[in-house]
Formats: structure tokens, C-alpha cells, sequence
């Protein structure tokens, strides 16, 4: 029987894992990747997280890991197929079934799964991720000070997007595959007041080109068919976040984006079970807040369990 279950070892799961251990919990944490980190293996720099500026994404990952196997945490590497809560006589337990067989007994479970962001699915995407492609303006915008930028998109985050940008590059190019914006009001009327912010209506992406870094951009127009070049520098990819929270289906609720509904502790409207990181319903998704809400939802859980006790 185990005190907690954390399925997935990113920066969420790694940081509750290694609260667990200091807090003394029997646990098991649950990675389906061959590499532990999360989305931030892919990142080719981090420049925002604190006391480690410019890092590589990749040895970040590999520090978060480094700790948690210096404290011991028990880890498997597995894919959880499933979640099955069972009410008992003292208090329910979860049952955690894995892909290569067998199953997990937990008193809790944190559910730090993370998220993906949504692809073009276009020619040049893969292999210019982390060379000007990027799905996080804040997270990488500050690399392309001073120069051309595109954001392909038309919500609330790539409008947020394009502002922000407008502060850092010269110029920002606005690419929508409509000729109407779907974010806020308020947001658009900001974007249209701002003058090195250009909108491309009916406009989508063909292929990002470039070979070492991005370059240019082939653009179609919807109406007409036809195609240009545009040179930017970086493209910044804002078509939708897409939360791995299947496993909790059946168990709570999820909002209409998909994400886990839960307040700084982590704790949803099922007791036990937790949710961290980039599947929690929050503001900002970035590596530093994938981190408080693992360590948040390992205290929690060490809160839910003295309770138990009581």
C-alpha cells in the first residue's frame, strides 16, 4: 500500500516526488517516457528559471532527476492504463493499472500527467522546435529581442502572445486562419493599437522554413490560394493546449479546456486524488509553477493522510 502514486515525472511530479520523500511517504512515481523531465527535455534554452539562467533544457530536466534519484524515489517506468477508486472500510484507495501488467494501491494519487501543445502539423515544425520554433512567447520570446516574429493563432493566448512580443521584437506578425479574432474584446482592441503588430487575415501556414534556425514562413491565403514568403526569425505556435488528463475521466471533473479544476493544494473534488502541473486549471503554465504545485500537492497529500490517521 502506498502513501501516494505521482503518474508522471516532469518538473510537477519530480518536485512532489522529492517532497514526499522528505516528508517520509511510502511512494512510487510513474514515468511512460524513457527520459524523465517533461516538456522541458525539448526545450533548447531556459532563461526565466530562477538561479539558472540560460540552461539548457535538457540538463535542467536531468537535475530535477539527479535529485530525485539522490533521495531514492522509487520510480517505474510504465504507463498508467488506468484509475479505479474502491471504497474500503477506513478509507477509499486507488488502484493504479499499468501497461506491462499489474496494478498500484494507493491511499492517494497526484496526477502530474502535464499537457502538449497543439501542432501545425506542417513541414519544418519538428526540426525547427527549439531553433525559432517555439509554443511559449514568454518562455522564449526574450531569445528574438530586436527582431521579426510571427504568432499563428487567434485566442486569447496568441493575441497575449502577440502584445508581449510587441515589447521585445521589431516587428510581429499576427497569422490567422479566419477573418475574425476569437479572443476577448479587450484584447483585441489592445493588439489593434499597437503599431509593429500586423494581422494576416485568412492566412495559414504552409511550412516554416529554414534549416539550422528559422527563417521565413510559406504563407496561403484561404480565399484566393495564393502563397508568399514571410521572413521571420521565430514562429510562435499558439493553436491550443491539449491537458493529458484522460486517466482522471470518470473520476472528476475537467473544465471545457480539459484541465483538472483544483486550488493551490492541488486537491480536487474527489478526496485523495491530486492534480500538478500543466493538467490543473491555472494562469501561467511555466516549469517554476509546475514545481510549486508539485511540492503544494506532496504537502497536501502528507495533510490528507494525517487526517486519515486521526
Amino acid at each position: 500500500m502506498y502513501d501516494t502514486v505521482i503518474i508522471g515525472a516532469g518538473p510537477a511530479g519530480m518536485a512532489a516526488a522529492i517532497y514526499a520523500m522528505r516528508a517520509g511517504l511510502n511512494l512510487a512515481l510513474i514515468e511512460k517516457n524513457p527520459v524523465s523531465g517533461g516538456q522541458v527535455l525539448n526545450t533548447w534554452e531556459v532563461d526565466n528559471y530562477p538561479g539558472l539562467p540560460g540552461i539548457n533544457g535538457f540538463d535542467l530536466g536531468m537535475k530535477f532527476k539527479e535529485h530525485v534519484d539522490r533521495l531514492a524515489a522509487p520510480c517505474i517506468d510504465d504507463e498508467v492504463t488506468g484509475i479505479a477508486r474502491e471504497e474500503t472500510a477506513d478509507a477509499a484507495v486507488y488502484r493504479i493499472r499499468l501497461a506491462e501488467g499489474g496494478e498500484l494501491v494507493s491511499r492517494t494519487v497526484i496526477l502530474a500527467a502535464g499537457a502538449s501543445h497543439a501542432r501545425l502539423g506542417v513541414p519544418g515544425e519538428e526540426a525547427l522546435t527549439g531553433k525559432g520554433v517555439s509554443y511559449c512567447a514568454t518562455c522564449d520570446g526574450n531569445f528574438f529581442r530586436g527582431r521579426e516574429a510571427a504568432v499563428i493563432g487567434g485566442g486569447d493566448v496568441a493575441v497575449e502572445d502577440a502584445i508581449y512580443l510587441s515589447r521585445i521584437c521589431s516587428r510581429v506578425t499576427l497569422i490567422h486562419r479566419r477573418d475574425a479574432l476569437r479572443a476577448t474584446k479587450v484584447l483585441q482592441e489592445e493588439l489593434f493599437g499597437i503599431s509593429n503588430i500586423t494581422v494576416r487575415w485568412n492566412t495559414v501556414v504552409k511550412e516554416i522554413q529554414g534549416t539550422d534556425r528559422v527563417t521565413g514562413l510559406t504563407l496561403e491565403d484561404t480565399v484566393t490560394g495564393a502563397r508568399e514568403t514571410l521572413a521571420v526569425d521565430a514562429a510562435f505556435v499558439a493553436v491550443g493546449i491539449l491537458p493529458d488528463t484522460g486517466l482522471a475521466a470518470g473520476l472528476v471533473e475537467t473544465d471545457a479546456g480539459g484541465y483538472i479544476p483544483a486550488g493551490e493544494d492541488g486537491a480536487t473534488a474527489l478526496p485523495g486524488f491530486f492534480v500538478a502541473g500543466d493538467a490543473r486549471k491555472k494562469r501561467l503554465r511555466q516549469i517554476v509553477t509546475a514545481v510549486a504545485d508539485g511540492a503544494n500537492a506532496a504537502t497536501a497529500v502528507q495533510d490528507y493522510l494525517m487526517r486519515l490517521k486521526k
